[in-house]
């Protein structure tokens, strides 16, 4: 992270100091789903799993690329007490349409265990305030995700 952030202050080119803001897009997007992930006690492996593929199709990065991004991800989350600076760094690089993406995103997140613990569903409405993203859309997307796992009744 340090030398990202050395990177970002002596870089003397626009597309160096565009790449290192598309990375910490990204390290926010997962330290975002991996707090997702944790909330309800347990970060299992269908939660890595679920995160990987997620990080792997979004941001189209190999599996060891996906898998470096979230241990970084991990890393941050833990080191971190508040959500804000990652979405704020989410709110601030993605239009609208990517912000429900992600909400969709982290959906997919809350339900890879096949259950939305309470603090889950907590953490998706404080998210969803901060990404700007309005409890109907935030719906809409829980049940696409719901459909796609054939977890809806």
């Amino acid at each position: 992270m340090l030398g990202k952030l050395k990177d970002l202050l002596f870089s003397a080119s626009e597309a160096d100091a565009r790449a290192a803001d598309h990375d910490d897009v990204a390290v926010a997007a997962a330290a975002v789903m991996v707090e997702t992930a944790t909330l309800d006690g347990t970060f299992d492996e269908d939660e890595r799993a679920s995160i990987l593929s997620l990080l792997q199709r979004r941001f189209q990065l190999s599996d060891a690329d996906a898998r470096e991004l979230l241990a970084e991800a991990e890393a941050e989350q833990q080191d971190s007490n508040e959500l804000y600076a990652f979405t704020r760094a989410i709110k601030d690089h993605f239009d609208h349409d990517q912000r429900v993406e992600m909400v969709e995103m982290l959906w997919e997140v809350v339900y890879a265990d096949g259950v939305a613990h309470d603090f889950e569903t907590n953490l998706m409405r404080r998210v969803c305030g901060l990404l700007y993203v309005e409890d109907a859309e935030s719906g809409a997307a829980r049940k696409r995700v719901l459909d796609r796992l054939g977890l809806s009744s």
